[in-house]
C-alpha cells in the first residue's frame, strides 16, 4: 500500500511523490449506500481522532450508575454497545502528523516519531497493544565518527558526546533557570488547566527575549546550542518562539536536558509509528460500530441543535447527535462552521502556530555516520542532524531538521538538500525522503508551537465544545501538547465526553 503523501529521491529514479505506508486505508471507504447517521461523526483520522474514533465505538465502558441504583444492578446496566462511528479523513491513510513510510524494509519516520515511558497516555497505548519490546534506541554511539560537530558558517569544531551534553546542559540550564530552580518555581505543574500569572508572563515573551536577559551568561557555543535547539523544537524563529511553551517542554522532561533527551529524541518504534497507529484503527473496526471514508476532505460542519451535519467537499452530507473535530488549529479557518467559531477560538485560528519545520531523511552508504550528531546554524537549510538507525543493507539513516529561519523547501532543489547534509560533515547522499508539513494543505505546518501570547490568550478558548461539536487536538492539549501523548490525550477526553452525552449517564 502507498500513500500520495511524502517525497523520495535516489539518483536513478529521480524526485517522485507518494510513498510506501502500511496506514494507507484500502478501501478507502466501508460506508454503504444508505449510511448517513451516526451517534458520532470524527473528523481527522491523526491520533487524536482515532483515539476518539475507537473509545466511541468500543464495547464494554464501564459507567456510573444512577442514584438509587443497586451495586449489583448497576455492574450489570453498565456494560453499553458501543456508539455508532463515522469516521472521516482528507487524506488516503491514518496518523496525521505522525506516520511512517517502509522503504527497502526499514521505516522512515515522516512526522512524530519519539516516544518514552514517562508520557502516561502513550505509555497506556503501548501497554495495551503489547508493544512494549517494539521500541529502540535512535543512538548508537559504540563505532565510528562518534562526533558531535558544531558548524556555524565560520568554522566547524569536533567534541565527544560527553562534551556534547555538558555543553547542552549549561547552555539549556540558563536559558531556562528563570527562577533559580531551573523552572521548577516558574512552572510547578505542567498539567496545570490555568496558566498562573507568572507562566502566563513568560508566554508574552520570546525566546529572543529571553536570550536578551542572559546574552552576557553565555558563551559563544552555548548561544549556538541553544538557540539551535530552541529552534529544533519550535520550528520558528527566536522572536516567534513562546519561552513559556519552551519551559512547559522543559518542564514535562522532567527539568533536565537528559530528560528532554529521553522524552523527545531517543526512543521509537522499530517498526515505525504506523505500527502504532493502526492498532487503534484495527481495534474500532473490529467493534463493528466503525465506519469510515478516506480521502474524504470535508467544507462544512452544521450544528442545528438537535444533530449535527457534516459536508465534505464532494457534497455527500452526513448527520450525527455529535462530532469531533480532530483538525489542527492551522487549517480550523478551511473548515465553514455554521454557526460559526466562537470569537476567542476564531482569534486563535487566525493567529495560527508558528511552527514550519521541514525533517528531512538520507539513507548514506557512509557507515561512521551512524555514530554523528550535529548542528549546522545559523547558515545552513536544515539545523540539527543526527544519526537515527542502520537500514537492511547496512547503511546509516540520518534525519535533520530545517526550520522557518530560511524557508527551505527540499522538493525544490535537490542538490541544496544535498549540500544541507553536507552542511554538518561530508557524506555521499544515496536516498531522500521527506513529507513537507509547510505545504501540506491538511497541515500548513508541523507539530503545533506558539508565538507569544497564543496561550495565554486562547488556550481555553480552544479547549472549549461549542454546542453539539467537540474539538480534540494535539494543539490544545494540556500536558505533551503538540506530541503523540497530547493527541490521545484530547481524544480519550472527547471520546468520553460524547459517550456521556449519547449514553445520557454520568462518567465515573
Amino acid at each position: 500500500m502507498a500513500s500520495k503523501d511524502g517525497f523520495s529521491w535516489t539518483e536513478s529514479d529521480g524526485l517522485s511523490s507518494g510513498i510506501p505506508c502500511i496506514g494507507a486505508i484500502e478501501p478507502s471507504s466501508n460506508i454503504t449506500n444508505d449510511e448517513s447517521d451516526f451517534d458520532v461523526i470524527v473528523v481527522g483520522a491523526g491520533y487524536s481522532g482515532l483515539t476518539a474514533a475507537r473509545d466511541a465505538s468500543t464495547s464494554g465502558t464501564l459507567m456510573a450508575s444512577p442514584e438509587g441504583v443497586g451495586r449489583k444492578e448497576a455492574l450489570t446496566d453498565s456494560i453499553d454497545e458501543g456508539l455508532k462511528v463515522l469516521l472521516l479523513e482528507a487524506r488516503d491513510r491514518i496518523g496525521g502528523r505522525s506516520w511512517s513510510s517502509d522503504i527497502a524494509g526499514y521505516p522512515y519516520e515522516m512526522g512524530g516519531t519519539w516516544v518514552y515511558w514517562g508520557q502516561p497516555n502513550v505509555w497506556r497505548e503501548i501497554s495495551r497493544y503489547g508493544m512494549q519490546d517494539d521500541l529502540e534506541i535512535s543512538y548508537d554511539f559504540s563505532r565510528g565518527l562518534n562526533r558531535y560537530i558544531l558548524a556555524s558558517g565560520q568554522q566547524s569544531q569536533h567534541f565527544t558526546h560527553d562534551e556534547e551534553d555538558a555543553l547542552m546542559e549549561s547552555a539549556l540550564s540558563k536559558l531556562v533557570n528563570v527562577d533559580g530552580s531551573y523552572g521548577r518555581v516558574a512552572v510547578p505543574f505542567p498539567h496545570s488547566l490555568t496558566l498562573s500569572p507568572e507562566e502566563r508572563r513568560y508566554d508574552q515573551m520570546s525566546v529572543a527575549d529571553r536570550l536578551a536577559e542572559i546574552q552576557n551568561d553565555l558563551t559563544p557555543n552555548e548561544r549556538l546550542c541553544a538557540e539551535a535547539f530552541v529552534l529544533l523544537c519550535s520550528g520558528a524563529t527566536l522572536e516567534t518562539t513562546s519561552f513559556y511553551e519552551f519551559l512547559h517542554w522543559w518542564a514535562l522532561s522532567g527539568y533536565t536536558y537528559e530528560g528532554c533527551i529521553n522524552h523527545l529524541v531517543r526512543y521509537k518504534f522499530r517498526h515505525g509509528q504506523s505500527s502504532f497507529a493502526i492498532r487503534f484503527f484495527r481495534e474500532a473496526e473490529a467493534s463493528g460500530n466503525l465506519s469510515y471514508s478516506f480521502s474524504r476532505p470535508i467544507s462544512r460542519i452544521r450544528d442545528l441543535g438537535s444533530r449535527v451535519e457534516v459536508i465534505a467537499r464532494d457534497g455527500k452530507t452526513f448527520r450525527a447527535k455529535r462530532v469531533i473535530s480532530a483538525i489542527p488549529l492551522n487549517i480550523l479557518n478551511d473548515v465553514q462552521f455554521e454557526p460559526p467559531l466562537s470569537p476567542g477560538r476564531k482569534a486563535a485560528a487566525n493567529v495560527g502556530h508558528v511552527n514550519q519545520t521541514v525533517k528531512v531523511h538520507v539513507e548514506t552508504s557512509d557507515r561512521d555516520l551512524r555514530s554523528f550528531t550535529g548542528i549546522s546554524y545559523p547558515h545552513n537549510g536544515l539545523i540539527y542532524g543526527f544519526g537515527d538507525g542502520e537500514t537492511p543493507a547496512g547503511n546509516t539513516h540520518i534525519v535533520a531538521f530545517g526550520g522557518q529561519h530560511n524557508h527551505f523547501h527540499p522538493e525544490d532543489n535537490i542538490s541544496r538538500t544535498i549540500a544541507a547534509f553536507n552542511g554538518f560533515t561530508p557524506m555521499k547522499v544515496d536516498r531522500i525522503v521527506f513529507h513537507n508539513w509547510s505545504r501540506d494543505e491538511f497541515a500548513k505546518g508541523a507539530w503545533f508551537f506558539p508565538a507569544p501570547g497564543l496561550l495565554s490568550n486562547h488556550l481555553k478558548d480552544l479547549r472549549e465544545r461549542q454546542g453539539s461539536i467537540l474539538f480534540a487536538c494535539s494543539d490544545w492539549a494540556i500536558g505533551w501538547r503538540s506530541f503523540i501523548d497530547g493527541a490521545i490525550e484530547e481524544g480519550t477526553r472527547a471520546a468520553a465526553t460524547v459517550r456521556a452525552d449519547v449514553i445520557g449517564r454520568p462518567r465515573l
